[in-house]
């Protein structure tokens, strides 16, 4: 079992930064891949980033690459983040899941068994 805590979203201006934190509590979550969706108001849940357990592999959708980088520190068991050159369309709520996976991290929302509540972002323009 493992339990998902995010923070480090906030009110932020466009062409600001921001790192998130997805802090986890549960045994073996170094075995756990861990990914990053968001959800804005109105529109469906979408995938931004995965990170293997390892940190070997990453995946980012399409449209992620570039302004978002995700990585983690087993030891303290937290997953983050990072978000540059914000725009008001990456106003969202993000959320971090895990599952138990010791192979490439995947993109699929089902994929998923454990998820966190969400931290807000909202980028003014």
């Amino acid at each position: 079992q493992v339990q998902l805590v995010e923070s480090g979203g906030g009110l932020v201006q466009a062409g600001g930064s921001l790192r998130l934190s997805c802090a986890a509590s549960g045994r073996m979550f170094g075995t756990y891949a861990v990914g990053w969706f968001r959800q804005a108001p109105g529109k469906e849940r979408e995938f931004v980033a995965a990170i293997s357990w390892s940190s070997r592999d990453t995946t980012y959708a399409d449209s992620m690459k570039g302004r978002f980088t995700i990585s983690r520190d087993n030891a303290k068991n937290t997953v983050y983040l990072q978000v540059n050159s914000l725009k008001p369309e990456d106003t969202a709520v993000y959320l971090c899941a895990a599952e138990r996976n010791l192979g490439a991290p995947r993109s699929r929302i089902n994929d998923y068994d454990y998820w966190g509540q969400g931290t807000q972002v909202t980028v003014s323009s």
